[in-house]
Order: C-alpha cells, then sequence, then structure tokens
C-alpha cells in the first residue's frame, strides 16, 4: 500500500465533498437547535477506565488504544512481555483510548460538571468517533456522529422527540426511512419466560447482528452461549412477530404477563405510540422485537432508523440509558438520545442522486484578471462584491482568458465578470451566466443585482 494512501476505513474529502457533509451537518444542527438542544465538545481521547466496559466485550474489542508516551515498556513485566501475550500487558502500556461514541464521554461530562449545568440538560454534539473494525460498505474506522441527549428526565416524551426529530431531518434531507422501535426490558422479559434472565447480555448482542448474519446463525451463536434448541425455539417466534404494532402489543402481553419487568417494557412502548397518535408523524413507526442494539447500557426503549430505498443498515440509532452515569457517581440519572451517522447518511444521498438537488456551496462570481489598470479594478470590485456578501474571487494572474473560464467551471462559479480596459473607459462590467451562456452589460449600480439572481 502507497504511504500516501490514508489508512483503511479513513477517507479524505475534497472541496465538493466537505460542501455535500456540511449541508447533512448544517440541516441535523438547525434542527438540534430549534428544539432547544445546546452544543458542547468533548476530547477525541478518553482515559480507557472511562471506555472500557460500557460497550460489551465486543465493543471493548474495538477501542483503538493511544500507547503511553515515552518508554511504554517502561512499566510492564519482561517476563509478561517475553510471553507475547497482549491482553497481560495493555493496560500497562495504553491508559488513553479515541472514544468509541459521543454518549459514554457526554455521561462522563455530565457527572463532572453536575454543579454547573441545569437537569433535564439538553445537549448535541457532531464530531467524529473511531472503531477498529473490519472497514466494508457503509461501515469506516473513523466516521461523525451527530448525537443528541436529553438527560435528567423520565419522562417518555423525551423518546416522543427523539422520534420527531429524526422524522424532521430526515424529512428536510429527502431520505425516506423507517423508525423502528423495541424497549430492552421486554428483551429482558423474553429472556426470563424462556428461561434464560442470566443471559440477557449475550442474547442482545447476537439479536444485533441478525440483520448481518441471519437467524441461523444468530441461533448458532446462542447455542454456544448455552442456550437449548428449545429454548431457543422459544425465542423465534418473539423474534419473527408480524402484524400491526397495537397486535405485536396485545401477543406480548399474553406471553409476558408474568415477567414484571416485560410488562413495564410493554407499558412504555404503549405509552409512546399514544403520545404519536396525537401528532402528526409522517415514516412508519414500527414495533421491532427483534430490535435489540448490542450497546450494554442501554435500559428501556432503543430506537433504529433505516432508509427505505438503499441497502446499507441503520443511519440512526439510539435509546435510553438509565445508570449510565451512575458508573461515575451519579445516581439515578436516566437520559436518552439518538444518533445520526453522518457518514452512512452521505452515502444514502449520494446512492440516491439527492445531492443533484440541492444547490450546495458554489461560488457566485469569478473576476477575469487582465492584469494593469483592469486587474486593479477588478481587486476594488472583488471586496465592494464581497462586502455585501457575494462570495467572490479574481483570478489571481493575468492568464489567457479561456484558462480563467476554465477555472470558473471547475468552481462552478454561476457568474464570471469580465473588467477589461474598455470596460474601465466606459465604467461598466461584462456579466456572463456560466450556465445560460447569456453575457450582459451592467452599470456600478445594477452589479449587485445582476450577480444575485
Amino acid at each position: 500500500m502507497s504511504s500516501l494512501t490514508p489508512p483503511k476505513g479513513t477517507r479524505d474529502f475534497g472541496p465538493e465533498e466537505m460542501s455535500r457533509r456540511d449541508y447533512i451537518f448544517n440541516t441535523i444542527r438547525n434542527v438540534f437547535v430549534q428544539y432547544g438542544y445546546h452544543h458542547i465538545e468533548t476530547p477525541a481521547m478518553e482515559n480507557l477506565s472511562t471506555l472500557l466496559g460500557k460497550y460489551g466485550d465486543e465493543g471493548d474489542k474495538l477501542l483503538f488504544r493511544i500507547l503511553n508516551s515515552g518508554d511504554f515498556l517502561k512499566k510492564t513485566d519482561k517476563k509478561v512481555l517475553a510471553q507475547g501475550n497482549y491482553e497481560d500487558i495493555i493496560s500497562d502500556i495504553a491508559e488513553k483510548g479515541l472514544r468509541y461514541d459521543l454518549t459514554v464521554p457526554f455521561a462522563r461530562f455530565v457527572v463532572q460538571h453536575r454543579n454547573e449545568i441545569t437537569f433535564p440538560f439538553k445537549r448535541f454534539q457532531i464530531q467524529p468517533v473511531w472503531r477498529a473494525d473490519r472497514p466494508q460498505k457503509g461501515r469506516y474506522r473513523e466516521f461523525y456522529q451527530c448525537d443528541v441527549d436529553v438527560i435528567g428526565s423520565d419522562s417518555l416524551l423525551n423518546e416522543v422527540e427523539m422520534i420527531k426529530m429524526a422524522e424532521v431531518i430526515f424529512k428536510r434531507l429527502n431520505i425516506n426511512v423507517n423508525i423502528l422501535i423495541n424497549n430492552r426490558k421486554i428483551l429482558t422479559g423474553i429472556a426470563e419466560v424462556i428461561g434464560h434472565a442470566d443471559k440477557i447480555v449475550p442474547i442482545t448482542v447476537a439479536i444485533d447482528k441478525m440483520d448481518k448474519i441471519g437467524l441461523d446463525n444468530v441461533k448458532n451463536e446462542l447455542i454456544e452461549k448455552g442456550i437449548s434448541e428449545d429454548d431457543f425455539g422459544k425465542l423465534k417466534p418473539f423474534l419473527e412477530l408480524k402484524g400491526s404494532n397495537a397486535e405485536k402489543i396485545n401477543v406480548l402481553s399474553k406471553y409476558l404477563e408474568k415477567s414484571e419487568i416485560g410488562m413495564k417494557g410493554i407499558d412504555e412502548i404503549r405509552t409512546v405510540f399514544n403520545y404519536l397518535s396525537s401528532i402528526s408523524v409522517d415514516f412508519p413507526v414500527i414495533l421491532d422485537v427483534s430490535l435489540a442494539r448490542g450497546l450494554n447500557y442501554y435500559t428501556g426503549a432503543i430506537l433504529e432508523i433505516k432508509a427505505q430505498d438503499v441497502a446499507i443498515g441503520s443511519i440512526s440509532g439510539g435509546g435510553r440509558y438509565d445508570d449510565l452515569t451512575g458508573i461515575f457517581g451519579l445516581e439515578n440519572t436516566s437520559g436518552v438520545g439518538i444518533s445520526f451517522g453522518a457518514d452512512r447518511i452521505y452515502d444514502v444521498m449520494s446512492e440516491l442522486n439527492l445531492f443533484e438537488k440541492i444547490d450546495t456551496d458554489k461560488l457566485q462570481v469569478l473576476l477575469i484578471n487582465f492584469g494593469g489598470e483592469p486587474e486593479i479594478k477588478a481587486l476594488k470590485t472583488l471586496y465592494y462584491l464581497r462586502d455585501n456578501n457575494v462570495s467572490a474571487q479574481l483570478y489571481p494572474d493575468a492568464a489567457k482568458i479561456k484558462k480563467q473560464f476554465a477555472y470558473a467551471d471547475s468552481l462552478n462559479a454561476k457568474y464570471t465578470l469580465i473588467i477589461g480596459q474598455n470596460e474601465v473607459d466606459n465604467e461598466v462590467y461584462q456579466v456572463k451566466n456560466m450556465i445560460t451562456g447569456e453575457q450582459k452589460t451592467v452599470t456600478h449600480q445594477e452589479l449587485l443585482d445582476a450577480v444575485s439572481a
């Protein structure tokens, strides 16, 4: 591999790509602000003590660890080092890691700053995260998450707000989606009734992979974890539950009636659907009992959003967590949030050619440079346009006009402004529309209107 190639799972973004990505970020950010959330940022790296144990064993394996500076082997037992088992030495040579998501750092932030913030605290973050995953379509090692959370409130109105924000964002991005919802309490109840309450973590981890590996492989993984084929037979009908949301809730209520936590999850789901029935939500909101989300910190509602027209996996997801801040010393502080995967959203919009309908950042005017006195006139005009909020550039050299027009095309400039000696003498400008090819002569008083159309 060339040394000029970025690491696998990471990418460069050129000007056109960044213009499109900024459109996504700005669309999401505007909705977050409209709904009253406040912007924060946390460091790219966290202490491993903050990150480890929050994502399950599989998540912990995907953490990028940062070697201690200086002689990172100094504290390592040489006999242990000689045995070559990295798990025995990793804690000695790496104390920090790149963040895996934005939720755990947010929980750490809340606990650290609990005396400075007012609860319920509503925040959003738009920052990159890193996972040592195997790169494939829609899956990167460095990617951006756009997170929004409210913490310090048990109200299920917050779940409704997450769903509504998702609807508004995807409508503005012109992406048709299905909004899937489940509740971890329902999954815990199912684990209880099949006789494996103690295996809720491996059950949810396995179920979370069902879209990727299929039901048969989920079965094989659970059998390896100690769940018998007969018990998997009891689980399977839940994973394949069909019908309307009301019908699914009725079936679950019957089978989980002896599970207190399962019935609590059903009550929460029913409440969310009752709230949703009183407002307008244009995309389908579907109860999906097979939805698990593999992160260990979820305790209540879980959400996942998928594009209807592109097979790429989830493009947004989240849920409620009751105990996350308790790990850091702040008990009884429930939160709920949702994360939008900017990179997958970008891939969906590219595949559906949605960017072609968007007027992303383009140069409004390129001023042609003829050198000499016309160049001075063009320079004055350049800053006149910029002072009036028109994006403009002056070609830096008095090159051949054909080259300058080609440069204007490469920038997708809407207009070129020609100021030759004749225009200087007559105090006029030649404005050329680079899309239609139309060219007209305008006065100084007419210039702003001519290049702002």
